[in-house]
């Protein structure tokens, strides 16, 4: 296996010119974002049947000629769990990958966890251990160490035999189609579209608060997500969730007031103190139409029912196909039809035809 890392653009079209030709690769990434908001993109593993391929894309290397690596066109890219991964390219690709195979979603669909991990996979269907020590490596130090390089390539050496192995058996199964159908959807760009007034989302519990601090923590939590995104820093960094909820939840109205609260550090509590009330005050002058609370975190009594009862209908379809029940239907896909969504705007393609008449005979 070559260990040796792909550093300049001579070899770099060597490599796209020899896996040109393929009509499928695996694929891999290492990132970094422990310090950033966007994943920094560190090590590229490729390989085709021949062996792997590793990229270093934080040497000198044009990213054009990288990007033609990754996008040839009709060429199937096989990764798993891969929905990172073709977020973290998506600087170099400019639109999410295409084709592409992820054998997590393959895993899932023949009654494995739905997210299982790489490791675990070829272990169970190859008898091979794979080593971990490097898992939590960094990956932008330089220079790479053989452990880290081995560990990188054995990323990718066993994954188009993996996806051939479930392949089969999915075949076998009549669920082959599911799989592709699934891997398709990792191609909208609406997936890796990051809107700061859906950041609210990341909160939980947020409709047992009441209305008012409820739009409170949805300004706040837009307003640290657009400037996390800006300043490229984890948006704890900007601000914890404890900090924002305590904020929310007093509703100070000056800088005096907030500092109070000794919830954030006395310096970035005076730095980014104006634009928290300016978002506070945002909030307060917002209308309360649509915001909604519940007691508790629980639904009322007649929902919980009906929700119960259509858990019922998904876990017994789930156990007759040997399948997580979530990979048919996640609880906030059965809330949402409780709460009176379209049954065709909530489950799609081959989930909606083989739960969907199941579900709809219980609402």
């Amino acid at each position: 296996m070559n260990l040796i890392p792909i550093t300049d653009d001579a070899a770099l079209a060597a490599a796209a010119e020899r896996l040109a030709g393929c009509p499928r690769i695996a694929l891999d990434t290492e990132f970094m974002r422990e310090r950033t908001y966007y994943a920094e993109l560190a090590f590229v593993q490729l390989a085709d049947a021949s062996g792997a391929l590793l990229v270093d894309p934080l040497a000198a290397l044009d990213p054009a000629g990288l990007a033609r690596l990754l996008a040839v066109p009709g060429q199937v890219k096989v990764l798993h769990a891969a929905r990172q991964d073709i977020e973290v390219l998506l600087p170099i690709t400019t639109t999410p990958l295409a084709p592409v195979l992820d054998t997590q979603l393959a895993a899932a669909l023949l009654g494995f966890p739905p997210q299982v991990g790489y490791g675990d996979l070829i272990a169970r269907e190859f008898s091979v251990t794979l080593e971990k020590s490097q898992a939590r490596t960094d990956w932008t130090r330089r220079p790479l160490t053989a452990a880290q390089l081995s560990y990188a390539a054995d990323d990718v050496h066993y994954l188009l035999p993996l996806a051939e192995r479930l392949e089969e058996r999915l075949a076998g199964l009549g669920r082959l189609d599911w799989f592709r159908e699934d891997s398709a959807l990792l191609a909208e760009p609406g997936l890796y579209r990051l809107e700061p007034g859906d950041a609210w989302q990341r909160f939980k519990a947020i409709e047992t608060l009441p209305p008012r601090e409820q739009l409170r923590l949805r300004a706040l939590a837009a307003w640290r997500e657009a400037r996390a995104m800006r300043r490229n820093l984890p948006r704890g960094w900007v601000l914890t969730d404890d900090a924002a909820r305590a904020i929310a939840r007093a509703a100070p109205e000056t800088l005096a007031a907030l500092k109070a609260l000794e919830v954030m550090p006395p310096g970035a509590a005076e730095k980014l103190g104006a634009e928290i009330l300016a978002a506070l005050a945002e909030a307060a002058a917002a209308p309360l139409e649509g915001i909604a609370q519940r007691h508790e975190g629980r639904p009322p009594p007649e929902e919980r029912e009906r929700l119960r009862q259509l858990g019922e209908r998904l876990r017994d379809a789930a156990a007759k196909l040997g399948i997580a029940a979530e990979v048919l239907a996640t609880q906030r896909d059965l809330r949402r039809l409780v709460r009176g969504e379209a049954l065709d705007a909530v489950l799609r393609g081959w989930r909606r035809e083989v739960i969907g008449p199941a579900l709809a005979a219980g609402l």
